[in-house]
């Protein structure tokens, strides 16, 4: 799906590239011609010959037009484009024809022809070096009073065009694989989010359902009552996973509905981890000091994973023991402890994979907050988070 959407992106992007250039192409050859027109405008075009001018005529005015039409398809023909104008600027030099900034349609031809050629780049190079070469020797031939520097020096006008052209082609090439590399870790780090978020729910429900059945089984025969209270904590924790998952399902399709952010888990929902917990046969207490301020939705929900985490871990390893989960709201921060009793080495009630607390500190630290979590001095288990406040 992401693959199918990455790539129906980039065919827009690159058609709407080409309508844009061919735009902006249509736009300059039009100016050019317009401005060709203009009799005080034709000292600015570019002279090499020097020769005797002879009277305007329609074959002046038809190489005119060459230099200048083509570069209507200067961004998807740019080999074309320049051969036609490079042809039509050595006629109108050779021919003596009356000057014409026209001409110019040569230097744009040429920078186009070094920004968005692609292939045969160097037999390009050689075939235009080779053309100037033999417009020269018929300009000799035909009586220029100009001699080699003169040549010499507009080749390497010619050739410092190039140049800036093929730099604006590294540029974009550079630019490319700049975006490219960005895509790759913002979908590196979007991945990582996504696992981060599954594990959280997931492995959090999963193991108060495997907890809370277990305990059913053994309640089953002996105290029915109890087994039914127990399935049916399982029934909520199930409840509880489904409308987390489907939070999250909304988050990934992205459609910017405000009610997808308002189901996110929140910090006031706290209560409701240490009321599961409980069902799960782990006794919880729950303390909060300070006056609770609402904040944007990520600290929320990193304030409400660090206590969805803390007490998965309770229930894994130190499953029956007192758990104690504070939150301390101050001034400009927030931290929550939650302390469990009991060895911290205990063997899992469920497997674990072990990527809990490491996303958890990576999901803190991008809120420039800190978290800490291992064994405490006088027994027992605890994880301390400081998230700071944001506007």
């Amino acid at each position: 799906m992401f693959a199918n959407a990455t790539r129906s992106a980039r065919v827009w992007s690159d058609s709407w590239r080409a309508r844009h250039l061919s735009v902006k192409d249509t736009a300059l050859a039009a100016a050019l011609m317009l401005l060709a027109t203009v009799p005080t405008m034709s000292a600015i075009g570019p002279q090499l010959g020097d020769l005797p001018e002879r009277p305007p005529d329609a074959l002046a005015v038809a190489l005119a037009v060459a230099q200048s039409a083509p570069l209507v398809v200067r961004s998807r023909w740019p080999a074309a484009c320049l051969a036609i104008t490079g042809a039509a600027f050595a006629l109108h030099q050779a021919l003596s024809c009356p000057p014409t900034f026209a001409g110019v349609g040569l230097y744009l031809s040429l920078y186009a022809a070094g920004a968005y050629q692609a292939r045969f780049r160097r037999g390009l190079v050689a075939a235009s070096t080779a053309g100037y070469a033999l417009l020269v020797v018929v300009l000799h031939g035909l009586g220029s009073p100009n001699g080699f520097p003169e040549f010499l020096a507009f080749y390497l006008t010619l050739a410092v065009i190039w140049m800036a052209g093929a730099g604006m082609r590294r540029w974009r090439a550079d630019e490319a694989e700049r975006r490219r590399l960005s895509a790759q870790v913002a979908a590196a780090d979007e991945r990582a989010r996504i696992a981060r978020e599954l594990h959280d729910v997931v492995t959090h429900h999963v193991t108060a359902m495997v907890v809370q059945a277990d305990a059913a089984q053994f309640l089953v025969g002996s105290a029915p009552e109890r087994a039914g209270a127990g399935l049916a904590a399982i029934s909520d924790t199930g409840r509880r996973a489904l409308t987390e998952l489907r939070y999250l399902l909304g988050v990934l399709e992205a459609t910017g509905d405000p009610a997808v952010a308002g189901r996110a888990p929140a910090l006031g929902r706290i209560g409701d981890l240490v009321e599961q917990a409980r069902l799960a046969g782990q006794p919880v207490e729950l303390a909060e000091r300070g006056d609770r301020r609402p904040q944007p939705v990520d600290v929320e929900l990193a304030a409400y994973r660090v206590v969805q985490e803390a007490l998965t871990n309770a229930i894994k390893y130190a499953k029956g023991r007192p758990t104690a989960v504070t939150v301390q709201h101050h001034d400009d921060h927030l931290v929550i402890e939650v302390i469990t009793d009991g060895p911290a080495d205990a063997a899992p009630v469920v497997p674990s994979g072990g990527r809990g607390l490491d996303g958890l500190r990576e999901r803190v630290r991008m809120l420039d907050g800190e978290l800490a979590a291992g064994p405490r001095p006088g027994g027992g288990f605890g994880v301390r988070a400081l998230i700071p406040y944001r506007d």
